[in-house]
């Protein structure tokens, strides 16, 4: 039984990745040994990932298919199902990896909001603004100009002053 594994892991395709699957030992091996600390290793996992399902793609698919000019269609088909299966199973990798963006004023500037005052000038104002998640938040507004902004109106936001800590708004039922 041990032999006919071995004469399978080293009959082309599997060879191939027989060597790679070494590599990704010795290389999660080095990793346990040394200690090194990654905070999200999506490459090299997905690698491994790859390398493993490839190599067993391909035993499988030696084992079961004669010698001669079948075995690169093996080889081939190996590939293909590693990629796909890979694909499939680092969805949830991908998705804890996925560093979330910073949440910004700038993420308000484009928005619509409602003017919370009871009016809005250049130098006072309030509005309520809704976020990506949901959630509101009541946040300073002025007018570059007079404008007839009052409460339950609603503004666009059209640009955010870093210096004053306020949104610069305008009225959009009017255009101005």
């Amino acid at each position: 039984m041990m032999t006919e594994f071995l004469a399978a892991a080293l009959a082309f395709p599997t060879v191939v990745f027989s060597f790679l699957l070494l590599m990704v030992l010795a290389y999660w091996l080095t990793v346990a040994l040394v200690g090194l600390d990654f905070d999200a290793p999506v490459m090299p996992i997905s690698i491994s990932v790859f390398i493993v399902i490839t190599w067993f793609a391909a035993l499988v698919g030696t084992v079961y298919t004669p010698e001669g000019k079948l075995r690169y269609a093996v080889f081939g088909g190996a590939l293909l199902v590693g990629a796909l299966v890979t694909r499939i199973l680092l969805i949830p990798v991908r998705n804890w990896t996925r560093p979330e963006k910073p949440a910004s004023r700038n993420d308000f500037v484009g928005r619509t909001a409602i003017i919370r005052t009871a009016r809005v000038t250049e130098q006072y104002g309030q509005a309520e603004v809704t976020a990506d998640d949901g959630g509101t938040a009541v946040v300073q507004v002025r007018a570059a100009q007079s404008t007839d902004l009052k409460a339950g109106q609603t503004a666009l936001i059209f640009d955010y002053d870093a210096e004053g800590e306020f949104f610069w708004v305008v009225d959009i039922t009017t255009g101005g």
